[in-house]
């Protein structure tokens, strides 16, 4: 995994520019720890950070396809799944390679296809080519968006990078931050295209953006479609089967340490499963994955539960490890390093925001820095729920009935940050929300004939994997980029998201419960337990130390002026009051993004005109 940024501009001469492209790439270097790079033509420059994975001594970047006189140069971010059968497509079409990484199949990949190589690779990926005999800049992002790529516009060009920071340090653009980019923060619906940064946007996932002196055309190449769904039962859980296995076990290529995070949830559990059975097929008997899982010291000895986790984790997830045969191993955080500003900081400089969940981001930091101490990739498992339907709007009556967005009656108006009056009557969050909603329904593809439940189902499935996953795979990345830790999902393989986004919901609940189609998948190789475990969220710590440490820090970000024109002080004085044993998650979260918000406004400086 790497960071990626440059510009193209063709009313100068990028050359004369060496110490810019040189800055955009330092700020990418947590990103890629391991090596840096930099490549600069008369209209284009390209940086590079890289965290070697596959053939260390081989995939230097940015890479070009000759040394002497390259035609085509290209900037990567990403791990492709499939790169052996490319590498082996495209020496049969005469092609040679110098390395055997993966980062030069997309290179002569390109010189084959053309723009037609995206619909060839699976992986999950960002990447820029500048073609210097059509005078064009690619960028390319991978279909579900687990890879970022931000681009703004710069004099005669633009600028991309793989986060905001990136595009910050080129002299044509400053961090700018309006009404609108303040209603796509605090709305919490997750757009893809506009970010929080005034003229800074996104490359859609599954999307591509092309630019010459002609101008720029931004398309997607790829994106959720409705098709009717023809298998029976149990053709469709071979057929689940088939493609999770076959997604977990293709992402095992490394040359260095591969771990599992391992929570103890189903959706954990039959990957490491998959992932060790795999290991042990092609390492040995005695060849053992890592396996981690995070807990807290106050939840060892007493766990608390609250709206979102109704189970202690740690129990199931050793449970896990010894039935599978993993190294297991708990990180064990005390809260008090949660409160520590330095980790707080760190985490809302990685972010480039002041949305996030508090002291779950905190932890979660945490947990991959300890857990690249013994390992540079780990599989996750996000989107599962996403996949399979596994969260409670999918069955609820209130969600399936409610005309908003499911995730607000959980993350809504009581967890956000509640916004000072005058601010609040400029972004009418409220409004926004509700036009969003009917454009997003209009987007959910339909097949003729279905019935208004199942595509209701399908609506609320289409916003959670276009919109709520976008969050998690941000916060995925993010955080285990700033600890120098690649990161992947098999979950999010698009073959797999393909063809159980057409499943019904009487498939994907076959067996009276969410994640059917899942369960069965773990049947035989995951504890009956954890087969049959109620959902359960990241864990959170509850100490009252840690509520009053945050209550404290709270007050603290309230004496900043600039704090106090965004937040809403006088609603929030209850909270702060209030006795620290008796902080509900809502109350918590609402403290958490107001000392978030003081720290993002101490480092970034953004300047904010509304």
């Amino acid at each position: 995994m790497c960071g990626i940024t440059g510009w193209v501009s063709f009313h100068q001469d990028a050359r004369l520019h060496v110490p810019v492209i040189e800055a955009m790439t330092a700020t990418m270097a947590l990103r890629g720890p391991d090596a840096g790079g930099v490549w600069l033509g008369a209209h284009a420059a390209l940086g590079h950070r890289r965290l070697a994975v596959l053939d260390p001594d081989g995939g230097a970047q940015p890479m070009a396809d000759s040394p002497d006189r390259p035609e085509v140069v290209l900037s990567y971010s990403g791990e492709i799944y499939n790169h052996h059968e490319l590498r082996a497509e495209l020496r049969r079409r005469g092609h040679r390679f110098r390395t055997r990484s993966d980062t030069e199949v997309v290179l002569r990949g390109y010189r084959e296809w053309g723009d037609g190589l995206v619909d060839r690779l699976v992986g999950m990926y960002a990447f820029a080519v500048w073609d210097e005999r059509a005078g064009r800049l690619l960028l390319v992002r991978d279909r579900l968006g687990v890879k970022p790529l931000f681009w703004a516009p710069i004099d005669g060009g633009l600028a991309f990078g793989s986060e905001p920071k990136a595009l910050f340090a080129h002299p044509g653009i400053t961090p700018r931050v309006g009404a609108e980019g303040l209603r796509e923060a605090y709305s919490l619906l997750f757009n893809t295209g506009p970010t929080l940064w005034e003229g800074i946007r996104e490359i859609e996932p599954g999307g591509m953006l092309t630019v010459d002196r002609a101008g720029q055309v931004e398309r997607r190449y790829w994106q959720l479609e409705a098709r009717p769904h023809t298998d029976d039962l149990a053709a469709t859980v071979e057929q689940v089967a088939g493609l999770v296995d076959r997604a977990a076990r293709s992402q095992l290529e490394a040359d260095v340490p591969l771990c599992s995070l391992l929570s103890g949830g189903l959706d954990s559990t039959v990957l490491t499963a998959l992932a060790a059975d795999e290991l042990r097929l092609t390492g040995g008997p005695e060849a053992l994955l890592r396996s981690y899982a995070v807990d807290y010291s106050d939840q060892a000895v007493a766990f608390t539960g609250d709206v979102l986790r109704t189970g202690h984790d740690t129990p199931y997830a050793a449970e896990a490890g010894a039935f599978i045969g993993t190294e297991h191993s708990t990180v064990v955080l005390d809260p008090k390093a949660l409160l520590d500003p330095e980790h707080r900081r760190a985490v809302v400089v990685a972010r480039d925001s002041p949305i996030g969940v508090g002291d779950m981001d905190t932890s979660l930091y945490l947990l991959l820095g300890e857990i690249r101490e013994h390992s540079t990739v780990a599989l996750s498992g996000e989107a599962a729920d996403e996949v399979f339907g596994g969260y409670p709007w999918f069955h609820a009556s209130a969600a399936l009935a409610a005309q908003t967005f499911p995730w607000l009656l959980v993350t809504g108006d009581e967890a956000a940050m509640p916004l000072h009056p005058e601010l609040a009557a400029v972004l009418r969050i409220g409004e926004f929300r509700a036009d969003t909603y009917r454009t997003a329904l209009a987007a959910v593809p339909r097949v003729d004939g279905e019935d208004a439940a199942e595509h209701r189902r399908r609506e609320l499935q289409h916003l959670s994997l276009t919109r709520w996953l976008r969050q998690l795979l941000h916060r995925k990345d993010r955080l285990s980029m700033a600890r120098g830790l690649e990161v992947r999902v098999p979950y999010c393989d698009h073959r797999l998201v393909e063809y159980a986004f057409n499943v019904p919901w009487s498939m994907k609940s076959h067996d009276g419960r969410e994640k059917g189609l899942l369960r069965s998948v773990g049947t035989g190789i995951a504890p009956e337990s954890v087969l049959w475990r109620p959902k359960n969220h990241y864990p959170a710590t509850h100490h009252p130390d840690y509520n009053r440490g945050l209550q404290r820090l709270a007050r603290e970000a309230l004496d900043v002026p600039q704090v106090r024109e965004i937040a809403d002080a006088s609603v929030l004085g209850t909270t702060l009051d209030a006795p620290a044993e008796r902080l509900d998650w809502g109350q918590r979260l609402r403290l958490e993004r107001v000392v978030d918000l003081a720290l993002w406004l101490d480092h970034h400086r953004p300047a904010i005109t509304l």
